[in-house]
């Protein structure tokens, strides 16, 4: 008979094919500058980067007022410009959080594009490998990973 143990639980969380930390199959380090960005940066950064959208949307988009929409799309707008030059949003740079393709260069415009509108549908960020990048970073071969 197969019991629980055979099946392993959630709460183990996703099975690792022999890497010890997120990023180490790749040669990233497990902790400071190059490593993974851990959950609860990645939540604090996109908190802040929603209430900026929500402040600007506020201030210079009044006569629209109330829509839950434009507040959306200022988000998309802010992240994808902000990730596009810089690599990073205001609450990235904040956290000390960079989006870098595979290879440790910034995303770039066209990675930014596709990366935000699929981080904007909300459920491809919560679908984690075990390398913690959700279904909006493993579309566009990105990776969320600490500066500082």
């Amino acid at each position: 008979m197969v019991s629980r143990q055979d099946m392993g639980s959630w709460l183990d969380g996703a099975p690792r094919e022999g890497s010890q930390y997120p990023g180490e199959r790749w040669g990233r380090p497990e902790r400071g500058p190059g490593s993974i960005a851990r959950f609860p940066a990645r939540l604090v950064a996109l908190v802040l980067d929603w209430l900026l959208a929500l402040v600007i949307a506020g201030l210079f988009l009044s006569r629209w007022n109330g829509s839950g929409l434009m507040n959306l799309a200022v988000f998309f707008v802010l992240s994808v410009l902000m990730v596009g030059f810089f690599g990073r949003t205001i609450g990235h740079w904040v956290m000390g959080l960079q989006v870098q393709t595979m290879d440790g260069r910034p995303a770039g415009f066209g990675k930014a594009f596709v990366r935000t509108l699929l981080l904007c549908l909300v459920i491809p960020p919560l679908v984690p490998d075990e390398d913690q990048r959700g279904l909006h970073d493993r579309a566009v071969d990105t990776v969320l990973v600490r500066v500082r």
